[in-house]
């Protein structure tokens, strides 16, 4: 498994003459609730591009551990950064990455916000006009289950912290899983932004924590390596449409 912060430089030079495609793994420091540890969305996005990697060649960056944490800012332990370092780190990493010879690079969130998958996506689409050679996609792991995991998940809108994200570290880090939080969705006013975040979501969960099971993190995981693999042979070959 070619993990990019485990390799010497004669390695990562010989590799990377046939090597070409990297995942930068992203996440959040942020609440899960009350049961789950505030690394979880790393923790997701790394041990599925290194599952990845042990099935198809590529290589596995370091993760970039802080994202754009909005919902949950107000929560004990989340820690957020703003859209514009955000997007600053993310650039200066892939400009990274190019110089060393990378071409395809696929940026993998475990955060799923819709403010922090923004600023990955705007900071991607400068680069896509900046790196003449690059190929890049900007997802998060929920934009892989929306079909690789049907089936699975009896919740609906389960989303944060609750049967998805509880199985999962039930199958990838079991020993960090303390209980079951109680069944939570939160109740933001649409449109309308609020300032005391937390007394619209007390719990910090979106979905029921307690139908979670290490088998139904087995499967999904399963199911997502075959989607995000799928993934990177499709971006390996894109060929960008020529206009006319």
């Amino acid at each position: 498994m070619p993990l990019l912060e485990n390799v010497t430089m004669t390695d990562f030079e010989e590799g990377r003459k046939s090597l070409r495609t990297v995942i930068l793994p992203c996440g959040s420091v942020e609440e899960h609730g009350s049961h789950l540890p505030l690394g979880t969305d790393t923790f997701h996005a790394v041990a599925l591009a290194r599952e990845v990697a042990e099935r198809i060649p590529v290589w596995v960056a370091p993760p970039v551990f802080y994202g754009l944490c909005r919902s949950g800012s107000e929560h004990p332990g989340t820690i957020s950064v703003r859209a514009k370092s955000l997007q600053a780190l993310i650039q200066d990493i892939i400009r990274g990455l190019y110089s060393q010879g990378m071409r395809q690079v696929i940026v993998l969130s475990g955060h799923a916000g819709g403010t922090h998958m923004a600023a990955l996506l705007n900071a991607a689409e400068e680069l896509l006009a900046e790196l003449p050679c690059l190929k890049i996609a900007v997802l998060s792991v929920l934009d892989l289950g929306e079909t690789a995991w049907e089936g699975i998940i009896e919740t609906a809108d389960d989303a944060h912290a609750g049967e998805m994200e509880t199985s999962l570290m039930l199958y990838l880090n079991p020993q960090l899983v303390h209980g079951r939080a109680p069944t939570e969705h939160p109740t933001f006013p649409r449109h309308i932004l609020v300032r005391n975040k937390r007394s619209f979501w007390p719990g910090g969960v979106s979905g029921n924590p307690k139908a979670a099971s290490l088998e139904k993190g087995k499967a999904l995981m399963s199911r997502s390596v075959d989607a995000l693999t799928a993934l990177i042979h499709q971006l390996e070959n894109w060929t960008e449409p020529q206009q006319s």
